[in-house]
């Protein structure tokens, strides 16, 4: 797992971590907001007039109504990155990072505006007589760029399981043994069930079950998070001030967290947002192209208010609840990952500000004096002995550490460090540190009106939040499977996710999320492409649009 976690590292490093990937994501959000006039702005009303069925036409074609193609759109979206991904953003990046996720947001709305309307314009009807569409088939029927379709198609598949399926049950997993107590096998396995019952019943009945779960989901989270940022509302203001000020010079050091330069912030915001609403991922696209419309502009308007809903609404309220809570700088009892856990040679504290500025250099990937640690730990009764190491664990320097056997049992003995990596598989480590993802959510929700019965609000949100994205996640693949392999190839698709849904139950939580962040880039890549080769055709397809609804309906709505 070390190795797969090091190549998906690697790769992430050269995409989605990389110094460019965020400049290009915004900056074809920036380019169609000024080309199209700002349309997430002049449009946003009429946008909900369209979802509400307003201008809704009888004997439309489609296979779902605006509302249910929204909704299972924003089950796709509305996940653990609201959950999870804010608070790993967060603890990576510190505030600032919050900042570049309403940019990525405000931006996105335009690019998915974009992406569904010419998605929706080119889709066909399959083999089985439902509607097909997504980026793969505006770049056949539109572009005749085959390779690039196919090429689009397949990022689909892959990131069905790397975004959709298993970092969803991951976190659900793991927040309900947390809460819950219950062994993250026994929640995949009846999940994965659950799941195969949803998705065997195909488009209707997907749309039928996350209309439902949507509204009520989100009712759900939203309660459960002013009841945290009313009780700390005095932290409020202070926490909205740091998101600004921090944004264009990163996150400074306060608490057990070391500080994150600008470039952290940006690219882990910036990439969080993405995870999060998907904007540019060309994954919405493939729901909206369902939905009963003779206009393919009137779908795209629905899709605006998904990264409005999902980031600017949802995950600012993550964002509040874990910042003014100071749940982000804290430390907690928890056992380290191994991906998250380094030991370095020397021993480093939070008092000396030479060590913090050497750490402060090291884990924002800066040239640094910092060693890893090679060699020999002594243990006794679960203690390492001396003073020449110092772990790290979610980015900050680890306390009251324990080594431990399966079974809570302290050991004793020696153990074998190589290159800062602890070779004994077996140990598990204990300790105070940082923490990251679902754990730091549901830590931040006890710390509200609700006290400790607060983590079983974001246990029971994460659990509708994240099967509803499993679930959608699920059709985008089936739909890009279809293009590639026909028909018939979905049910055994449908198979292999259901059984990856429950295998990601256990799996290493980190490891997770590398692979969302490897997977979302190598689909929107593509897609971004693609839609910049179509921006006078959306131009003039916009346009038309308003002649015909202006000529019909008497008033004009172009403002």
């Amino acid at each position: 797992m070390n190795a797969l976690n090091d190549l998906l590292v690697f790769l992430d490093s050269l995409l989605g971590s990389s110094p460019w990937f965020p400049y290009v994501l915004l900056g074809v959000g920036i380019f169609f907001t000024i080309y199209l006039k700002f349309p997430q702005i002049r449009y946003f009303k009429h946008a909900w007039q369209v979802v509400t069925g307003k201008y809704d036409k009888k004997g439309a074609e489609g296979d779902t109504n605006h509302f249910q193609a929204l909704s299972t759109a924003l089950s796709g979206t509305v996940g653990t990155g609201n959950i999870g991904g804010v608070a790993l953003a967060l603890s990576i990046g510190g505030p600032a990072a919050l900042f570049w996720m309403w940019m990525t947001a405000f931006f996105g709305m335009t690019t998915k505006f974009v992406e569904v309307t010419m998605s929706h314009k080119y889709r066909v009807k399959a083999e089985d007589g439902t509607m097909a569409g997504g980026p793969m088939y505006y770049m056949d029927r539109r572009l005749n760029m085959k390779w690039l379709a196919v090429a689009f198609a397949i990022a689909t598949v892959i990131s069905s399981f790397g975004t959709g399926s298993l970092p969803q049950i991951n976190n659900i997993a793991v927040s309900m043994e947390s809460s819950f107590g219950i062994e993250r096998m026994i929640t995949g396995g009846v999940l994965a069930v659950a799941l195969a019952l949803v998705i065997l019943g195909g488009i209707k009945r997907i749309a039928y079950v996350t209309s439902r779960i949507v509204p009520v989901m989100s009712v759900f989270y939203v309660i459960g998070a002013l009841g945290v940022i009313f009780y700390n509302i005095e932290n409020l203001v202070p926490s909205f001030v740091s998101v600004f000020a921090d944004a264009f010079t990163g996150s400074a050091a306060t608490g057990g967290f070391v500080g994150a330069a600008f470039a952290y912030a940006f690219t882990k915001g910036v990439n969080r947002g993405l995870f999060s609403n998907e904007a540019g991922q060309g994954s919405a696209p493939i729901a909206h192209a369902a939905a009963k419309a003779d206009e393919p502009v009137s779908e795209g308007m629905v899709s605006i208010l998904e990264p409005f809903i999902d980031t600017i609404i949802i995950c600012t309220l993550t964002g509040m609840v874990i910042l003014s809570s100071g749940a982000w700088h804290d430390k907690f009892e928890n056992d380290f990952q191994r991906s998250d856990m380094s030991i370095l040679s020397g021993q480093y504290v939070e008092s000396s500000e030479q060590n913090m500025n050497s750490l402060y250099l090291y884990l924002n990937g800066q040239e640094s004096d910092v060693e890893k640690f090679s060699g020999e730990l002594k243990v006794i009764e679960g203690k390492a002995q001396g003073d020449n190491f110092t772990v790290i664990n979610s980015r900050s320097i680890a306390e009251n550490v324990n080594f431990l056997l399966p079974g809570e049992h302290l050991y004793n003995g020696k153990l074998q460090v190589i290159d800062g990596q602890l070779k004994n598989k077996e140990i598990i480590v204990r300790g105070d540190s940082l923490i990251h993802s679902a754990a730091l959510t549901t830590e931040a929700f006890t710390k509200g009106y609700f006290g400790e019965h607060g983590k079983y609000i974001v246990t029971i949100g994460l659990l509708l939040f994240a099967f509803s994205t499993a679930i959608a996640w699920s059709y985008y693949g089936d739909r890009a499977m279809t293009y590639l392999l026909g028909a018939r190839s979905v049910m055994p698709y449908r198979v292999i996710y259901c059984a990856a849904f429950a295998w990601a139950a256990v799996a290493d939580t980190s490891l997770i999320w590398m692979l969302a962040a490897v997977a979302i880039v190598v689909m929107t890549l593509p897609n971004l492409f693609g839609i910049m080769l179509l921006r006078k055709e959306m131009k003039e397809t916009v346009d038309d649009y308003w002649v015909k609804f202006n000529k019909e309906h008497g008033e004009n709505k172009d403002n």
